[in-house]
């Protein structure tokens, strides 16, 4: 990892570029940005040896695949000592997309997608309910999503 951990107003400008279409040319982020295509792969080495960068992600519109629920889970744990070996068992539920250990009133909040709400019932009984730790949850459906990143982060 790169011992410089700064940043400065171009990585700012190509990382908010990248945020919005992550699969633009580095020539067509020169143009916007006003540096050389050289320039666009330096900082982006120097971004990903200092781990800012971390790969790209493809956006996939799930519910046209058959997966239409998408839920959040309140997870209340035993102990919060469990939280690890809890985590390591959610890790192997392939529904489970998203999860964080919080504070609050929930321990672990994750999110997992699930085909109808069959199958979410499914998902929660036979394998979440069966983790080791968790005491109870509490289910969210999200009846819509309407964004998925905060861009303004990127630029002060």
């Amino acid at each position: 990892m790169a011992k410089n951990l700064e940043i400065d107003n171009v990585d700012r400008q190509i990382l908010a570029l990248l945020t919005q279409d992550a699969t633009m040319a580095f020539t067509e982020i020169a143009k916007k940005v006003f540096v050389s295509d050289a320039t666009v792969h330096v900082r982006m080495r120097k971004m990903r040896e200092m781990g800012i960068i971390k790969g790209s992600q493809l956006m996939i519109d799930y519910a046209k695949l058959g997966w239409d629920i998408t839920a959040f889970l309140g997870i209340y744990l035993d102990k919060s000592s469990l939280y690890e070996d809890a985590a390591k068992q959610l890790q192997k539920i392939p529904e489970v997309v998203e999860m964080h250990y919080t504070t609050g009133i929930y321990s672990v909040f994750v999110k997992i997608r699930c085909r109808d709400t069959k199958h979410l019932r499914e998902v929660l009984h036979d394998k979440i309910q069966k983790v080791t730790g968790i005491q109870r949850t509490e289910t969210f459906i999200s009846l819509e999503e309407s964004m998925q990143e905060v861009q303004q982060l990127i630029i002060p």
